[in-house]
């Protein structure tokens, strides 16, 4: 709804434009006052009755509400490959109409076209399948997939062992920090 129509219909329904506490809750924005506050206009004339400083501010409806994403994003070595595979196929299939083109004008272009098209589909193709593999091995060194097999379980096995050995020296560091040894082998 324009600015028009806000106003015409500001006048039809009795001259005053709604205002913040008029208005249901939406989604604040951060130059919007939320709803139920006593914020008052800070442009100096409210945007549609022209009044000073007292007037209230409208509450204008934002344009998007932002909504949670319905699966998790992808990790960025996947991302990478992902758009690294749509750029390629891109240019491939604009080689593939530039060569058919060609191949109806009958020009000289044509030929080479149609052998860097025959190239860009075979790149093409192992684009596709880099981002298949860079997904598989993200899952078996992140751990997403539970296979007995994994090496994500034997990572995550050795740096479990690794922080035990770590606690394990830090208890007897303290230990010996508490006893006031000073690095004494008997205690004499």
């Amino acid at each position: 709804m324009g600015t028009a129509e806000r106003r015409e219909r500001a006048a039809d329904s009795g001259g005053e434009p709604l205002t913040v506490a008029q208005q249901a809750p939406e989604a604040p924005d951060r130059d919007i006052a939320a709803p139920g506050s006593d914020r008052q206009g800070t442009r100096g004339l409210s945007a549609w009755t022209g009044e000073g400083e007292s007037a209230q501010q409208p509450y204008y409806k934002p344009l998007w509400v932002e909504e949670p994403a319905r699966r998790r994003r992808m990790p960025d070595p996947v991302r990478e490959a992902a758009v690294r595979a749509v750029l390629i196929i891109a240019v491939t299939l604009i080689q593939a109409v530039v060569a058919f083109l060609c191949t109806l004008a009958g020009s000289w272009l044509a030929f080479p076209m149609v052998l860097s098209s025959v190239a860009s589909t075979v790149v093409a193709t192992w684009a596709a399948l880099d981002v298949w593999v860079t997904r598989q091995v993200w899952n078996q060194r992140n751990g997403v997939v539970s296979a007995p097999s994994s090496t994500a379980r034997a990572l995550r096995r050795e740096r479990r062992l690794t922080r035990r050995e770590q606690r394990a020296t830090e208890r007897a560091q303290e230990r010996i920090r508490r006893r006031g040894g000073t690095g004494r082998l008997s205690h004499s």
